[in-house]
C-alpha cells in the first residue's frame, strides 16, 4: 500500500489577510479603511469611555472626520471631552484612518 503523494496544498491563508489586497485592486482602499474605523469605534468606547458605550455609534467617515451619534447630551458630552484621546487611538489601531476631528451629535427621538 502506497501513502499519498506529496502534497501540492499552498499555505493557508487567512481570508482577513486577502482583504486589504483585494480592496486595493478593486480602488476600494479608503472604504476600507473607513469601515475599520467604525468597527473599531465600539471597541475603543467600552475601553476608554465604558460610560457611552451602547450609548452611542459611529455614523460614517466624512473626509477627515468621524460622524458619532449619541443617545443621550450627556453621552455627547462624555465623547467631546474624550475626543482627542479616541482619535490618537483611531489612527493608532491597525488599518487605521487619518482622522482629525470627531463630531458627536445628539439623536433626535
Amino acid at each position: 500500500m502506497t501513502g499519498p503523494g506529496p502534497s501540492r496544498r499552498r499555505p493557508m491563508i487567512r481570508i482577513g489577510d486577502l482583504i486589504p489586497d483585494a480592496a486595493r485592486q478593486l480602488g476600494l482602499e479608503e472604504e476600507l479603511r473607513h469601515s475599520r474605523a467604525i468597527a473599531t469605534f465600539d471597541a475603543l468606547i467600552a475601553e476608554r469611555v465604558p460610560v457611552a458605550h451602547g450609548a452611542c455609534r459611529a455614523i460614517r467617515v466624512d473626509g477627515d472626520t468621524l460622524l458619532v451619534e449619541a443617545d443621550a447630551p450627556i453621552v455627547a458630552q462624555e465623547l467631546r471631552l474624550n475626543a482627542r484621546d479616541l482619535v490618537a487611538a483611531l489612527r493608532a489601531a491597525p488599518g487605521g484612518v487619518r482622522l482629525t476631528e470627531l463630531r458627536v451629535t445628539v439623536r433626535m427621538r
